[in-house]
């Protein structure tokens, strides 16, 4: 038998959670330094998948299946295509600098240190929980990239809304404006948020789950797509297009997509810095990735007859996210904002049925999980030492700190598409993608790249550069533990800017096979015929 390398690579960090967890009250760095390593370690067997990957080879590879719920046909059935490799890699890529970056964000604030009755932990914020739950929603997350049984994959697809949950409600961010019972009330208000927009998207995917077996007779994905392109599955026009709506909603609540994007805002807002970076550049993923593996590998004739209200939604949630983003006074809302606006461009690439706009929206999905992990790390280290999340507390902090400042302006231009920086390769390949097969779609879609260049511009502008502004004038420059953090996040934004040829090789292949699922090819360009 095969060594089961991608569960070990998911049951690592779960097993650093229950490790971490276990470290007695006391010892908060030892359970830091435990989650660092249990990352670290799962980093380093999500390389080794990628190594073991043949971009030419099967297209899902690494795979194993054990029977677990045999009466319902339910397997533990894991593989991975060249879309959940990058995935897997960006996930245990940027759990280490989560990490990093939250090293002080679940310690007892100094007024708690004091109090005698700290001990006894009533007003204690758990460090070992806060680090265990983010190995968890690694673990989860990891699973969900791999598996290739539908009931397995939506186990974990819900799961993971319970950790998130606590870490939103109970490690939330301390720079609050207001008093500390409302910060808390927020909080709260922002976790329970979250959890009922995906547990209702949940519930309704289950229901076509349940839908999807009764149809199929089994669970297993690589089964059911052979059997549809074999002629061998029956399942009339109506039934798939109510199947697809159901795992469709699901995925667009977590991805998410304008109308249904109202609770990630809350959720970065109240979140810290880390968790914010957990939610948008992990998370989220999980339901962008499940439409291109489940929805146009399962539904592919369904997928065709919904693109156009797709695309646009996705246009909508381009404008719309930017145009909010412009007028955010928050600096974790508009990149919260922005998010949204990136989002609807993962999600146009996916559903413009182009090898480019696919291949453009999973680098999008890579690539905006670096770039808002380096821009929001920034800004969560910016608020920390202000403690403000309102832009109009800031100014001239390039002039005090410069270091801070231009990791900052890095991030935010890879955030707007800058050439030479990664999103840029990935955001014109959704455009030149969906400009083949939808030329207004294309056209409409750019006004988000003037938008992003309007808000990026202005938010550093207003928090870098002008007169100092009394507050931030003693504002120490990034330590050596947030260079640390930031450093490598800028050096892939520039590498895969400049050189995205190793990433591209392991996409393409799967796109081709997507393609195939949905039997779409890409439009002939249209040239004129010399006279």
């Amino acid at each position: 038998m095969n060594f089961p390398l991608l569960t070990v690579t998911a049951a690592v960090p779960a097993v650093g959670a229950i490790l971490t967890a276990a470290v007695p009250a006391a010892r908060r760095t030892a359970a830091k330094w435990l989650a660092l390593l249990f990352s670290l370690a799962t980093l380093a067997l999500a390389v080794l998948v990628a190594v073991r990957f043949d971009p030419s080879g099967d297209r899902y590879q690494l795979t194993e299946s054990r029977s677990w719920i045999a009466d319902f046909g339910v397997r533990y059935e894991l593989g991975v295509d060249g879309i959940g490799v990058a995935l897997i890699a960006l996930t245990a890529l940027l759990i280490p600098f989560v990490i990093a970056a939250g090293w002080n964000d679940a310690d007892p604030l100094e007024t708690e240190a004091a109090n005698s009755s700290f001990a006894a932990g009533s007003r204690w914020r758990p460090t070992q929980g806060f680090f265990a739950l983010i190995l968890m929603v690694e673990a989860m997350v990891i699973i969900s990239f791999a598996a290739t049984d539908v009931f397995l994959f939506y186990i974990f697809f819900e799961a993971m809304l319970i950790p998130m949950y606590f870490l939103i409600g109970g490690f939330g961010d301390r720079a609050h404006s207001g008093s500390d019972e409302n910060a808390a009330a927020q909080r709260s208000y922002a976790a329970v948020k979250f959890l009922l927009y995906n547990l209702a998207g949940g519930l309704i995917m289950l229901a076509a789950v349940i839908g999807l077996y009764v149809v199929a007779g089994n669970f297993s994905l690589q089964e059911i797509t052979a059997a549809r392109a074999a002629g061998t599955l029956d399942m009339a026009t109506n039934t798939e297009r109510l199947l697809f709506l159901g795992f469709f909603f699901a995925f667009a609540v977590k991805a998410p997509l304008w109308p249904l994007h109202t609770w990630l805002p809350n959720a970065m807002g109240e979140a810290t810095a880390p968790v914010a970076v957990l939610i948008t550049a992990v998370v989220d993923k999980v339901g962008t990735f499940a439409m291109l593996r489940f929805c146009l590998g399962l539904f592919p004739e369904a997928s065709k007859w919904a693109t156009p209200v797709i695309l646009v939604l996705a246009l909508i949630s381009i404008v719309y996210g930017a145009l909010v983003a412009v007028g955010q006074r928050d600096i974790k809302r508009l990149v919260a904002y922005a998010s949204i606006s990136h989002f609807g461009f993962i999600i146009m690439g996916i559903f413009a049925m182009t090898s480019q706009g696919q291949s453009g929206a999973t680098l999008y999905m890579v690539n905006h999980g670096i770039s808002t992990a380096a821009l929001m790390l920034v800004a969560g280290f910016l608020i920390s030492r202000r403690g403000s999340r309102l832009i109009a507390d800031y100014g001239g902090v390039q002039k005090v700190a410069p270091v801070l400042a231009g990791t900052f302006l890095i991030g935010g231009l890879a955030t707007l598409s800058l050439p030479g920086l990664a999103p840029f390769v990935s955001e014109f390949l959704v455009l030149v993608g969906t400009f083949a097969r939808y030329p207004v779609v294309g056209i409409i879609a750019t006004v988000g790249i003037v938008l992003a260049a309007l808000y990026t511009l202005v938010l550093y502008q207003r928090t870098m550069t002008g007169p100092v502004k009394e507050e931030v004038r003693t504002m120490p420059d990034l330590r050596l533990r947030e260079v640390l953090v930031v450093a490598p996040l800028i050096a892939l934004l520039i590498g895969l800017g400049v050189y995205p040829k190793p990433l591209t090789e392991i996409v393409n292949p799967a796109v081709e096979h997507t393609m195939s699922d949905v039997q779409q090819t890409d439009p002939e360009p249209e040239v004129e015929a010399a006279k």
